[in-house]
């Protein structure tokens, strides 16, 4: 699957692998990626297309928000990967 303008992915690769990010933009076969903690919207992180894995095509107020070119916040970022990150990795416990 084609990697998309507000899709989630995670990182494949690089010292922030296995981190939840949300794409913010596309330019040509790079991605720029933001999670609203390590990496803030104001700053994201650039990294190659093919150093991510898809996770989700989020279809939500947030992912709305960034096709439109709205302004988004990093705490709407941290919220919705939260969600995600809940989802992917259960706790384990006893």
């Amino acid at each position: 699957m084609d990697i998309a303008k507000s899709n989630i992915v995670r990182s494949g690769a690089g010292r922030d692998k296995g981190k939840l990010f949300a794409v913010l933009a596309v330019e040509g076969e790079y991605l720029l990626l933001a999670d609203g903690k390590s990496r803030k919207v104001e700053s994201p992180k650039r990294k190659k297309r093919r150093h991510v894995l898809f996770v989700s095509a989020e279809e939500s107020r947030l992912a709305e928000k960034i096709r439109s070119g709205e302004k988004v916040t990093n705490s709407e970022l941290r919220r919705t990967l939260a969600g995600y990150r809940e989802a992917l990795q259960p706790d384990q416990e006893g």
